[in-house]
């Protein structure tokens, strides 16, 4: 067996600059891996953890490393050891998910053996000013849950302005690990009353600790600090949930793995993104089925997607076309 291995960078333009608490996106920078048997193809995008130092050079370097394997006929399970979690895992291993999909004339729920159905994904308000944030949560008042990027500035009035624009949706933060436990104290209380339901990784990775104790009157859901399932045990009673990326976890393989452990610890689920095309948000939907919060809104802060992209409409996103992936 021999497969061809191509690996592809593509830099799709965001509609407005994307600003969280640690940086500011114009593009959403992605690798495309592509491992061909033949006339049959299989792709997976990722565009890796930055948050981690990992670049698009880094991806591409990581998977030129291991090609030859690649192109030996490696399998998922074999590809776990032979790269670390991240984003050219990731690529890779959605790849292989996809091609053994194009293979077997199966799709991957036929694989499964799952039946999928359509899901709700939230849309993600970046922080700016309170004006262009409520404008924003106005511009999409039709999706019912709204995320919202806060960890600079007070987010009292953000909460504020995002309620004035959207004021039926229903809301979760993400402070991206800009607070502190005093934070938490200070705000969560009256977030609650603001209609928010859920924070997203408030402290810091690696600080998760000082949470041990804390009575927090809103579900905390791990983000950052939760990678692979090898993390969930130290995130045990310090969390009610994590967040399930690809790029973190190195691909569907472990995602899945990361699942049933999470599931069987109590833990609830959320599935997000890096940003990137349909085409890296099609592994996701897969996790999203047995997910409580669904993120996979990057193709809609995208000026351009890829081909047979995913279907959205006032939040609810179809269950993709197999010509996309899997």
């Amino acid at each position: 067996m021999a497969y061809q291995v191509s690996v592809t960078p593509k830099n799709w333009p965001l509609h407005k600059p994307f600003k969280i608490s640690r940086d500011v996106h114009y593009h959403s920078e992605t690798i495309i891996c592509e491992i061909a048997d033949g006339d049959i193809r299989g792709r997976g995008e990722a565009a890796g953890v930055s948050y981690e130092g990992e670049t698009l050079a880094s991806i591409q370097a990581q998977i030129d490393a291991v090609s030859a394997q690649i192109a030996s006929g490696i399998s998922r399970e074999d590809l776990q050891s032979l790269l670390p979690p991240g984003g050219a895992r990731n690529a890779v291993d959605c790849a292989l998910w996809d091609l053994e999909a194009k293979r077997s004339g199966q799709t991957i729920w036929e694989m499964l053996g799952w039946t999928p159905k359509p899901v709700t994904t939230v849309y993600t308000v970046g922080i700016a000013e309170q004006d262009v944030m409520q404008k924003d949560a106005a511009d999409h008042s039709d999706y019912p849950l709204i995320k919202v990027k806060v960890g600079i500035g007070d987010p009292l009035e953000q909460i504020g302005a995002i309620n004035a624009g959207a004021p039926n949706a229903k809301i979760v933060i993400d402070a991206n690990q800009a607070w502190t436990v005093a934070d938490l104290e200070k705000y969560s209380e009256a977030l609650k009353g603001m209609g928010v339901e859920m924070i997203e990784q408030p402290l810091a990775k690696g600080t998760d600790e000082t949470l041990r104790g804390y009575d927090s009157p809103l579900p905390l859901c791990a983000d950052e600090s939760c990678a692979t399932s090898a993390d969930l045990d130290k995130l045990a009673g310090l969390y009610s949930m994590v967040n399930i990326k690809l790029d973190k976890t190195g691909g569907l393989t472990e995602a899945l793995k990361l699942v049933e452990k999470a599931e069987s610890m109590g833990f609830e689920l959320m599935v997000g993104n890096m940003l990137g095309s349909s085409l890296a948000m099609a592994p996701s939907f897969v996790i999203a089925q047995r997910c409580r919060y669904v993120d996979i809104d990057g193709p809609l802060l995208q000026s351009e997607d890829c081909d047979h992209a995913m279907h959205y409409e006032h939040g609810r996103v179809e269950v993709f076309v197999p010509e996309l992936w899997g």
